[in-house]
């Protein structure tokens, strides 16, 4: 997909990836429509993004992800491209994770984008095309002590994405999948924490960590599945080589 003038939804957009994203996307010619839960961050960030729309909405809440999906569709009369990015980090063993939390943090990853992709693919298909982008994370191809919370979830957008990617072809409706690294964000900082077990075995088995990337890295590697369309793209090839093992 061409990315000039296409109006784009990126969710969580307050910092990191996605404001790297927008910022990018932005630099290409479209014109994003930012969302996250701070409206006036959101306002300070698009005085300075051309073409683009602040919106406030907290993605575990149904209402809130409808009410946002009418608001851009509203201002700018259709919707594009919707890149699902917002998230937060859950850690703990699998003996003690906290099933409330799992809960709402899986709202966050899995059920808010489902929302959205519910209410942007008829939007879509009365256009005759469209792009759905989720961000995954690495952490789906791997097998980490303590990240189980967090894969899981992440593994379970990439199940539904690339699913959706089947049933939506005939619609000329594409849907990818974004595997970051880790990435120099505020991430790790807002990260949820249970008393964690240290991991046993040789330090080489417990994956193949390296610098983290940049959020822009991020941002370039998501304009790069919208300008090709191919299923999965990874931030590293060293990642594709994970999952194909």
């Amino acid at each position: 997909m061409e990315i000039k003038d296409k109006v784009v939804i990126v969710t969580g957009a307050s910092g990191g990836i996605g404001l790297a994203a927008a910022e990018l996307l932005t630099r290409h010619g479209a014109k994003v429509a930012l969302v996250a839960r701070s409206l006036n961050r959101l306002r300070e960030i698009s005085a300075g993004l051309p073409g683009s729309y602040p919106v406030g909405a907290d993605m575990t809440r149904e209402d809130d992800i409808k009410r946002m999906v009418r608001e851009v569709r509203h201002h700018y009369g259709r919707i594009d491209v919707l890149i699902n990015n917002a998230g937060q980090g859950y850690d703990a063993c699998a003996e003690r994770i906290n099933i409330d939390i799992f809960r709402q943090i899986f709202e966050l990853h899995v059920v808010g984008p489902l929302i959205a992709m519910q209410q942007v693919i008829p939007i879509m298909r009365e256009q005759k095309e469209g792009m759905i982008v989720n961000i995954s994370s690495g952490l789906a191809l791997m097998s980490l002590p303590n990240m189980s919370p967090y894969a899981s979830m992440k593994s379970a957008l990439g199940s539904v994405s690339l699913t959706a990617r089947e049933e939506l072809k005939k619609d000329r409706i594409q849907v990818i999948v974004v595997y970051p690294y880790i990435t120099d964000t505020d991430f790790e900082k807002n990260t949820i924490r249970e008393t964690v077990e240290e991991a046993s075995g040789p330090e080489e088995d417990r994956g193949p960590f390296r610098p983290p990337d940049s959020p822009g890295h991020v941002a370039r590697k998501i304009l790069e599945g919208i300008e090709s369309g191919e299923a999965e793209i990874f931030a590293h090839d060293w990642m594709r080589k994970i999952k194909g093992g």
